[in-house]
């Protein structure tokens, strides 16, 4: 073949320059960016020295080699992403580098599902191949923030809290699983400028949580390891409403309880958890000191998912009547995670479930577990509707559908509910009131 200049071979698109390589034996060539390949293709033809040493394929980074697929692919949806509304906009794909904190593409699939699943648009992305870059010279500056989450795993970091504005940063989703961050937490860490369409800058690691090593704060002890206690701090729900007060007074339940609404079809499950859920957002809801409340449907027919939609707490997850078990335990599986890094790092989370009758019963029991009273850290209430207690409940509230059909409220059967250590809760004579009071119901 004839011998090509730098200028020509500058001017021809990558394809060709693979087969020229291919023509001259060049070992590893697909895996050399475009100007190592234009230097090792003139230096095999012996024309002329290369501008500078051809990297040796082993030493080529492997997330450098797939730069020109990954630009294409990003370049497209930063188009894409620009059209939508910057709240709802993520990318939570994760790439696969040759170190021990590599990401697979399986990952990358999963998230883009998830995103559609949500109505969210792919946005940017933020992980490991950007801090070789960031440390190219683009690496200026230091964020440090409130970290908000999005609904399908990726966030920000809001410079101003709670109003998001252009100087926030983006946090990819791989970010967020790794350093398991929650909403509410303040990280501090480098930021990269927005390449080609991005509209924001993108969190390069994250090197402080609440103050503390990022590394520190990941390696920590566990959940399912860290010691727990009984519930000993009530819930004060507060308010007028008949059956709310029956429910504090009668079936007290605390930080850290396991919480079962039960009763037959048609008496009033649902609506006692909304009246819960209405409770303990006025309460506080969520904030430093607050409760951060969170709500998931499970098995729900498609009007409550709206209806939802405008009442106290806004669902989390929802996956409506007619989606598989599985389905159903993930989309609780995904809110219960969240709420346990929470009450990891110190504060107090609940999470409200309608329900877990669509669940395997080990499934079922396996969400009502995660519920602690951690000793030294914070805690996770869970409150969920089934027909039938599970196991493992601290506290059962029994509804009675001849009660609740004939507008009599509270619609509570005493009888069949009930608090273990109760007096932990609303102390001795507490205690004995509500013992009294089940004795009463069970003469009638």
């Amino acid at each position: 073949m004839s011998v090509l200049d730098r200028s020509a071979l500058e001017a021809s698109p990558l394809a060709d320059l693979h087969a020229i390589a291919s023509e001259l034996g060049i070992d590893g060539f697909r895996r050399l960016r475009k100007d190592a390949l234009i230097d090792t293709i003139l230096e095999r033809q012996g024309d002329g020295e290369p501008t500078q040493e051809p990297a040796e394929p082993e030493a080529v980074d492997a997330a450098a080699a797939d730069d020109a697929e990954d630009d294409e692919k990003e370049e497209a949806a930063q188009t894409e992403a620009d059209e939508a509304p910057p709240r709802r906009r993520r990318r939570g794909g994760r790439r696969r580098r040759g170190s021990g904190d590599a990401e697979s593409s399986a990952d990358e699939d999963e998230d883009e599902e998830e995103a559609e699943a949500v109505g969210e648009v792919p946005m940017q992305e933020a992980d490991e191949a950007d801090e070789g870059e960031a440390g190219e010279g683009e690496q200026d500056t230091v964020v440090e923030g409130t970290v908000e989450l999005l609904g399908g795993g990726s966030g920000f970091v809001r410079v101003a809290p709670p109003d998001p504005s252009d100087d926030d940063v983006y946090i990819s989703a791989a970010q967020v699983r790794r350093c398991e961050l929650v909403s509410g937490d303040v990280i501090a860490g480098p930021v990269r400028p927005p390449r080609r369409s991005e509209r924001y800058p993108s969190l390069v690691r994250v090197d402080t949580i609440n103050g503390s090593p990022a590394d520190e704060v990941t390696a920590g002890t566990r959940y399912e390891e860290m010691p727990c206690a009984f519930p000993a701090e009530r819930l004060a729900l507060g308010g007028e409403d008949p059956t709310v007060r029956a429910i504090e007074w009668l079936t007290p339940f605390g930080k850290g309880s396991r919480v079962a609404v039960t009763g037959p079809a048609r008496s009033g499950k649902t609506e006692a958890v909304r009246r819960v859920a209405a409770a303990l957002e006025a309460q506080g809801g969520e904030g430093d000191d607050g409760l951060q409340v969170s709500l998931v449907l499970a098995g729900v027919r498609p009007e409550e998912v709206a209806d939802w939609q405008d009442g106290p707490a806004a669902p989390a997850a929802a996956a409506a009547l007619g989606t598989s078990p599985d389905s159903q335990a993930q989309a609780i599986e995904r809110v219960i995670e969240q709420a346990r890094r929470v009450a990891a790092r110190g504060r107090d989370a609940v999470v409200l479930i309608d329900g877990l009758d669509g669940l395997h019963l080990a499934a079922a029991r396996k969400v009502l577990a995660s519920a602690r009273n951690l000793v030294d850290a914070g805690s996770l209430t869970i409150v969920a509707v089934t027909t039938e207690p599970v196991g493992g409940e601290t506290t059962v509230i029994t509804l009675n559908r001849d009660l609740a059909a004939t507008g009599r409220y509270p619609a509570l059967d005493l009888a069949a509910s009930g608090t273990i250590r109760p007096e932990l809760l609303v102390g001795d004579a507490g205690a004995e009131a509500i013992a009294k009071a089940r004795l009463e119901a069970l003469e009638r």
